[in-house]
């Protein structure tokens, strides 16, 4: 959609169309007020340019990664990635970090793992736990209302967890998991008998239908990768839920290819709009509106706020915080063939998009008690079903011996992908090049980033879990085993949980935003992305964002009602 920038009327400028913009836009509509959307990438309406039944070989080179598509050909991300040309990003000496751009409406909704676990009373307040980083403004009492109706909202899958800082959801705010595949069931019997808890994830994927006039939304039927993009609307992304539903109100207005490079200000410190550069033309517009909402990812966030304000130190930077504090979950992948497995019936394995069974963490006692070498946690998200086997477990064969092998072997393998959390340190943050900018003359975004010893150990404990219920069922483990921690870890970014760096507090010398995500330099800038986390769980953080930015987004429409912005 085009729009004439000098004349677009908007209450709210939303920068960003994902998870906190497709909120933040469906919440405001409904509230009455006039937005306008900024998206850095291009259109894109899964309904029309989704390839769901595809096969793989009638991709080219049978759809592996390649550096423009580095999850597959048909991978939803159709102009991102962590590489975008004429877009980069630079790093200091000794620092591996990954910054994974979308570049397209509805951001990285429309791929994304769909694991959305509830955070905890623990995960709120770390600090006052075990006295490292800082605790949150807020506590799991002031999110639960809005966990709740996102989870309605989104449609999440799941069930009762039971189990020490994984608060259950209500009766009414989940559908029902699907059923655990053998691989899954085999995983499941072995590690309770080792006293490991396996609980069927909460994943936002449907199980039943949602209807709806305007975004209807029909169940999984089981059959195709999620990471594709559905056209039926059964995994939640924004571009087929929020983002339709917010234009149906006719307060709406989408602008895509909108580079944003700054946030507008008065003399008295109040965001007046932003300044963008069009993609397509390199032309430089700017936009006005009362009230201006960042929700375009944790870097770029940051980087319009450094890139904004008072040259060297940014926009709402008085505490100094802006940049710093930045995490990702941490990452390690374990595997392993398990005869037993092997030569199973074949049967319909596929199942809903990802796992169907997780293994949340349940060592918080030890931990109180000293007897881990590592704080805070991590968990296992599950993968095994039945497709083409690794070569790591098929013999040197060709031809008709080949095609046994690969027969025998499907379905026998499980793998286990640990995800934890990483403890801001002053050693991990990001800033502004002072020499490099994008090809629309944008300063970039240079990182520097290190795990520290608590992560290293985290995740060799993890391992430890891993090839100890690997052996109990008699697999063959297919990771190197000898390997130091550090070899293993994902790089810093790799896993796309990147969040920090404009944290939310309750003191303005040392936070960004308040809890509201409302900026405590400007009053008028809402913060709703990733950013503003005061800390990083090992739970996977959109759920949580969502609901935050929910929660953010109704304070902000209160306010207009009670004219503060008039």
């Amino acid at each position: 959609m085009t729009l004439d920038p000098s004349t677009a009327p908007a209450d709210v400028i939303i920068v960003g169309s994902g998870a906190a913009g497709g909120m933040a836009a469906y919440s405001l509509t409904r509230a009455g007020l006039r937005c306008l959307m900024l998206e850095a990438g291009r259109d894109y309406d899964p309904q029309q340019e989704v390839n769901m039944f595809a096969p793989e070989s009638d991709a080219p080179l049978r759809g592996t990664s390649t550096p423009d598509k580095p999850f597959g050909y048909f991978d939803a991300t159709v102009d991102g990635g962590w590489q975008v040309e004429g877009e980069p990003y630079t790093a200091t000496e000794g620092t591996d970090f990954r910054w994974w751009r979308p570049r397209m409406l509805g951001g990285r909704t429309n791929h994304w793992g769909r694991h959305v676990p509830r955070w905890g009373q623990y995960d709120f307040k770390p600090f006052s736990r075990d006295g490292l980083g800082v605790d949150w403004p807020i506590g799991y009492d002031d999110v639960a209302p809005f966990y709740d109706r996102v989870e309605r909202m989104i449609g999440v899958n799941g069930g009762r967890i039971e189990l020490e800082n994984h608060p259950d959801s209500p009766p009414d705010c989940l559908m029902p998991p699907p059923k655990p595949r053998v691989p899954e069931m085999l995983l499941k019997a072995t590690a309770e008998s080792m006293g490991i808890p396996v609980r069927a994830a909460h994943t936002a994927v449907l199980t039943r239908d949602m209807p709806d006039a305007v975004a209807p939304r029909a169940a999984c039927f089981n059959a195709t990768p999620c990471t594709r993009g559905c056209t039926i609307g059964a995994m939640f992304q924004t571009t087929t839920s929020f983002l339709p539903m917010a234009k149906a109100t006719g307060r709406l207005t989408v602008q895509t290819d909108a580079m944003v490079s700054r946030v507008l200000t008065e003399r008295s410190g109040r965001a007046t709009g932003v300044e963008y550069v069009d993609r397509k033309t390199g032309m430089r517009h700017q936009v006005k509106a009362r009230a201006v909402v960042l929700a375009a990812g944790t870097g770029e966030t940051t980087r319009l706020l450094l890139n904004s304000g008072d040259p060297g130190r940014g926009l709402a930077n008085s505490s100094g915080e802006l940049g710093r504090n930045l995490t990702d979950s941490t990452g390690a992948s374990f595997s392993a063939f398990i005869p037993g497995l092997a030569d199973r019936p074949r049967y319909n394995e596929d199942g809903i998009g990802g796992q169907h069974v997780y293994i949340p963490f349940w060592l918080y006692e030890q931990q109180k008690r000293g007897e881990l070498d590592f704080a805070r946690g991590y968990h296992f998200e599950v993968g095994g079903r039945f497709g083409v086997p690794s070569a790591d477990v098929l013999p040197r064969v060709w031809g008709a011996d080949l095609k046994k092998a690969v027969r025998s072997a499907s379905g026998a393998t499980i793998g286990l992908a640990l995800r934890g959390e990483m403890i801001p340190n002053k050693d991990t943050y990001c800033e502004i090049d002072p020499n490099v900018k994008d090809r629309f003359g944008i300063p970039v975004l240079r990182f520097a980033f290190r795990f520290s010893q608590n992560e290293v150990n985290q995740v060799a404990h993890g391992r430890g879990i891993a090839h100890a219920l690997f052996e109990r069922m008699g697999g063959r483990v297919l990771d190197d085993p000898n390997l130091p921690p550090e070899k293993i870890m994902k790089a810093g970014g790799e896993i796309i949980h990147e969040l920090g760096t404009a944290r939310m507090g309750a003191d303005p010398r040392s936070s960004v935003v308040d809890s509201h995500g409302r900026a405590w330099d400007v009053d008028n800038l809402v913060l709703m992305d990733g950013a503003i986390f005061a800390s990083g769980a090992h739970k996977n953080p959109t759920l949580t964002i969502l609901a935050l930015a929910l929660r953010a987004s109704e304070r902000l429409a209160a306010r207009f009602k009670s004219g503060a912005f008039a």
